[in-house]
């Protein structure tokens, strides 16, 4: 959203009659801002690193909340809500590499003592639920538990729930997907037809929540979807399909203001912009989507947790050090949204998908 935003906001004042300013103002008025600071404690500290800038953590959480306007999208409005989507996006210090690395819902983790927007504490618990932060505290107690357990300082917070994610999907007339077998799941309200093409707002949500058909592996294969529908709508987002067309732009930047509560250093559009003219040498290819290392969870093979390779994983974050090809198995780029052979560095080579990269994409429900 803030490559978007400074890209194209002279040519959106110039196509719509108005002032830079007044776009800035009327984009800024729509932003809700949450202050965790008071939920935080104990932070780590960041590493120096050479670069012109300081590398960024920024922690993006999707809330499965019904309640709200256009949230109740099954029926289970009031029961609360659960972290449905985290992820850890980190760009690197010259701005030039950034990869998000998904958290999955399931892990079972220690939870660390953290507080409510009230300031009522929640004690430390273990073997629970990653979710189980979201849960109980929110945005806040979920970074407090992603910086204890990661040891990995989060500079800014994203927040969005699903009436906000069909919207931005919608501003920009669909994302492109594609779905590798028709999934009729009427349990869950679901019906995707195979094949490859845009889609809009609820089938969208419907896409990057389905679980149960079109991932042999749930939710493992679920967050691969999502990592491929973010690298998608990332790629139109830049693309002259979107650039070019001031109404798709205005309603995007409207949509997406709307729909996404920030943290306080992202309080107007026009630090947002200023985030954005840093990422104009990031290309598509350079912005990548992973998975923490996981493994199942013994004692409940419906649960995971983390191996011992996310210590290797969060070490690379903190020290703003590229990823490896051991690190990197089934990378999913922005400039080639549905996996496979990436030829940007992370150890695999370009061209056909092999047997072994077309396997873990048939599991995890994406084309081949």
């Amino acid at each position: 959203m803030a490559k978007v935003i400074t890209s194209s906001a002279l040519g959106l004042a110039l196509a719509t009659g108005v002032g830079v300013t007044s776009v800035y103002n009327h984009l800024s008025g729509n932003l809700d801002v949450l202050d965790v600071s008071d939920q935080l404690s104990d932070r780590p500290d960041k590493v120096e690193v050479s670069g012109p800038m300081e590398p960024l953590n920024i922690l993006i959480m999707g809330s499965d909340s019904r309640d709200g306007e256009g949230n109740d999208i099954d029926g289970l409005t009031g029961g609360g809500q659960r972290s449905d989507t985290t992820m850890i996006l980190h760009v690197s210090a010259d701005r030039e590499r950034a990869f998000g690395v998904s958290l999955p819902r399931d892990a079972i983790i220690d939870r660390p003592e953290c507080t409510t927007e009230d300031g009522e504490e929640i004690p430390a618990e273990s073997g629970v639920m990653f979710n189980t932060a979201y849960a109980y505290g929110g945005p806040g107690c979920t970074q407090q538990t992603v910086e204890q357990l990661t040891g990995i300082r989060i500079d800014h917070i994203v927040d969005v729930d699903f009436a906000g994610f069909e919207a931005m999907v919608d501003a920009i007339d669909g994302v492109e997907v594609c779905i590798p077998t028709t999934v009729d799941d009427p349990a869950h309200d679901i019906y995707l037809e195979a094949g490859t093409r845009e889609l809009e707002g609820r089938e969208a949500l419907a896409y990057v929540r389905e679980r149960y058909q079109l991932s042999a592996n749930s939710d493992i294969g679920r967050m691969k979807r999502q990592q491929a529908f973010v690298a998608s709508m990332a790629n139109k987002l830049v693309s002259a399909d979107t650039l070019s067309r001031p109404d798709r732009l205005v309603s995007f930047l409207n949509a997406a203001t709307k729909s996404l509560t920030l943290d306080p250093e992202l309080d107007s559009v026009g630090k947002l912009s200023e985030l954005g003219l840093q990422f104009r040498n990031t290309g598509l290819n350079k912005i990548r989507f992973m998975t923490v290392p996981i493994a199942p969870y013994e004692p409940d093979p419906n649960r995971l947790v983390w191996t011992s390779e996310a210590d290797q994983l969060w070490d690379k974050i903190i020290n703003d050090e590229p990823i490896g090809a051991d690190l990197s198995e089934g990378v999913i780029t922005a400039a080639k949204p549905q996996g496979g052979s990436t030829g940007d560095g992370s150890g695999k080579k370009g061209g056909a998908t092999s047997d072994e990269e077309a396997a873990e994409l048939a599991a995890n429900g994406l084309c081949t």
